[in-house]
């Protein structure tokens, strides 16, 4: 296959090692705060395509419908998704995002572009990489190219179907081995970090997570992790139902450079939520939020003037150590951001003392003030021989009832054992699980 990015570019000879890189982005989280671009789809909204554009000579016979699969211009379009990156850079974007946030087999599935999976996200990262590399010839400022890893659009811990609470349309396997197709693209590429982006369902990011671990042990290298979730509502949950606290201690684990909070609200909206997750992590913190809230017509209309004020206010308050736009965020809104923010001095990074934390959606901690934790044994089937009828007999409903119980009286965590010879342990174990989740 004709390799057209070296066609249209030229080789990419910065040279540059992916631990240098890492190292070169610590170095600079930790002396000012940072900029994340702005909205891809905004910017590729302005640009007015319509279906021949999207299919380009390439694709140009493909029976299904193209428009509006954006990650495919880094093929069809690759000049123009290269300018997107270079203006961000350009208008003071210390961190661009590859345009492959639906760069998954998953998501590509809807235009019949499975195949297309690994081209997408290594030239999705090489189109990035070009634009940093430009930036920095023109005004000296180094890039960074974060590989984007969206959600998709299915979740592992919700069922899709309301009379089914216990069906998933994706397994956590499925996740981990689409995310590391499109990580095998990204790190081809060049990414220097990879951004697991838009969180609404923390089930989904642990996929990701284990799939980062897999491709960084195949492939020899190791690259910083940003992780940004979503709070969808004024709850303060993220739509599989936790609060930002039990986000964070369910991703701790990955240690990773960043965590924090994208999309759904606006920056005045998301204050108070990204100031839980700043005061728990002891790690960077990252918000990009909207560009306000969608109008009618679902466009943004708050200015750059207006986002940068609200956004400034995390760094007044020693929240943040990165900052960007995400919806309706335009290469003028992240010029003011980057200007707004330029004279505050990052969020400290807390120390914070080795303490067993959990989560479910609540949090838990186990402090030196609690003398012991309460651990629910009843859904256990070689420990209640009622639990075991139950499962033997396919009544999960009235198994729930014993796990519900076991909570009500007082139970922090419960114990599940499915290691029963009369039964398919493994089936029993994931349905009763996804039940419980529900």
């Amino acid at each position: 296959m004709t390799d057209t990015f070296d066609q249209l570019f030229g080789p990419l000879t910065e040279g540059r090692s992916p631990a240098e890189a890492a190292d070169a982005l610590r170095k600079a989280a930790g002396e000012r705060i940072l900029v994340l671009d702005g909205a891809m789809g905004t910017e590729i909204q302005l640009l007015g395509l319509g279906e021949d554009d999207f299919r380009g000579h390439r694709f140009g016979s493909c029976e299904c419908h193209l428009q509006g699969n954006n990650d495919l211009l880094n093929l069809s379009q690759p000049k123009a998704i290269e300018e997107i990156h270079y203006s961000y850079a350009i208008a003071g974007a210390d961190i661009l995002e590859t345009n492959t946030f639906s760069s998954t087999s998953i998501a590509q599935a809807d235009y019949q572009m499975e195949a297309e999976v690994y081209e997408l996200n290594r030239d999705g990262a090489r189109l990035a990489r070009r634009a940093a590399i430009r930036a920095e010839q023109a005004d000296g400022k180094r890039r960074f190219v974060a590989g984007a890893l969206g959600p998709t659009n299915r979740t592992a811990s919700m069922s899709p179907d309301v009379n089914n609470p216990g069906y998933r349309a994706v397994s956590f396997d499925d996740l981990r081995i689409a995310y590391g197709e499109q990580l095998r693209g990204l790190i081809d590429g060049g990414a220097d970090l990879i951004l697991i982006e838009t969180i609404f369902d923390t089930l989904n990011a642990k996929a990701a997570v284990f799939a980062c671990e897999e491709i960084f042990a195949e492939k020899g290298v190791r690259l910083p992790l940003m992780i940004s979730g979503t709070i969808t509502d004024l709850s303060g949950r993220t739509l599989s139902g936790q609060t930002p606290t039990a986000f964070w201690h369910s991703l701790r684990h990955a240690k990773p450079f960043t965590i924090g909070l994208n999309c759904a609200l606006g920056a005045a909206a998301m204050r108070d939520h990204l100031a839980e997750i700043s005061g728990v992590a002891d790690t960077f913190v990252c918000a990009y939020p909207n560009a306000g809230l969608p109008n009618e017509f679902g466009e943004y209309d708050q200015s750059p003037e207006a986002m940068a004020k609200e956004v400034a206010v995390f760094a007044e308050e020693g929240l943040v150590n990165v900052v960007g736009g995400c919806c309706g965020s335009t290469p003028d809104h992240i010029k003011a951001l980057a200007e707004a923010v330029a004279g505050y001095q990052p969020r400290q990074v807390p120390k914070t003392k080795p303490l067993m934390r959990l989560s479910g959606l609540e949090p838990f901690t186990l402090t030196p003030e609690i003398p012991f934790v309460n651990v629910g044994e009843r859904t256990n089937v070689t420990g209640s021989a009622k639990f075991r009828k139950l499962i033997t007999a396919g009544d999960y409903a009235a198994a729930l009832d014993v796990a519900r119980d076991q909570v009500a009286n007082g139970a922090q965590i419960i114990d599940v054992n499915m290691d029963e010879g009369l039964i398919d342990s493994k089936q029993a174990m994931i349905e009763f699980l996804n039940l419980v989740a529900a």
